[in-house]
């Protein structure tokens, strides 16, 4: 086995869809948390802990995604946008992590927050996890990427660009054979993530790292990724899969 096999499977195996993480609080611990707060619903009117549905939504969401929530899923769930921010003091039930984005602070840290924070930030613009993030989350690599690498349609530009993120343009559609659910979050598919790799730096060691490990874990097959990949890079396909197979 070589070196980059040994990197690989020592990173486990931690792409999955909407399963919770091992160790979160459990929904009646979560609610014991808020026991006494007051919130209003979105009319205005009180609603306390007793009648948990505000909570029990606002947990279920952030549940979904990490122990993170977006302002607007906040709000819709019955959080007045004008209490975000007393709930975000220090020592209260919301982190603030970014524009328009919190974390639940009875979550444990997910591995891949930051991911989850980027995206959240830009999910209502269709984003989806793509590129260097991608691989990070379909846990094929064993770098972390400098930014958070997003993808939006074309028709999106001129949206504003969160801090550490980094938004990709397309006009090729990432319908849902393109992308797939990790951590409940929306990133795309094995081959769509190599193919845009592909275009924007050309094949390097990752490549080969991202391409045997998906093919050898069942994620993708050599000619799932030879219909989607340029033409130009066929030879090495042939050759990562090649040397997978000896």
């Amino acid at each position: 086995m070589g070196d980059l096999d040994e990197v690989a499977e020592s990173r486990g195996r931690r792409v999955q869809a909407e399963t919770p993480i091992r160790g979160w609080p459990s929904h009646r611990r979560f609610l014991a948390f808020w026991s006494g707060a007051i919130v209003t619903n979105m009319s205005g009117e009180s609603v306390d802990s007793s009648d948990s549905s505000v909570i029990d939504r606002l947990y279920e969401i952030a549940e979904a995604q990490g122990g993170f929530l977006a302002a607007h899923q906040a709000v819709a769930a019955g959080i007045p946008r004008s209490t975000l921010s007393y709930h975000a003091t220090e020592g209260d039930a919301l982190e603030r992590v970014g524009h328009g984005v919190y974390r639940m602070r009875r979550f444990p840290v997910p591995p891949y927050g930051h991911v989850i924070a980027g995206w959240l930030a830009l999910a209502r613009a269709d984003g989806v996890v793509s590129h260097e993030s991608a691989l990070e989350l379909l846990d094929l690599t064993d770098l972390i990427a400098d930014e958070v690498h997003i993808t939006l349609p074309r028709a999106k530009r001129g949206l504003h660009t969160p801090p550490g993120v980094h938004i990709h343009f397309t006009d090729r559609l990432i319908d849902r054979r393109a992308r797939r659910l990790v951590l409940g979050i929306p990133v795309t598919s094995v081959e769509r993530t190599v193919a845009d790799l592909l275009r924007g730096g050309g094949w390097t060691e990752q490549t080969d790292l991202a391409v045997r490990q998906a093919i050898r874990r069942g994620l993708t097959t050599g000619r799932r990724l030879e219909a989607e990949l340029p033409a130009k890079w066929r030879s090495r396909l042939d050759g990562a899969i090649g040397r997978d197979a000896t």
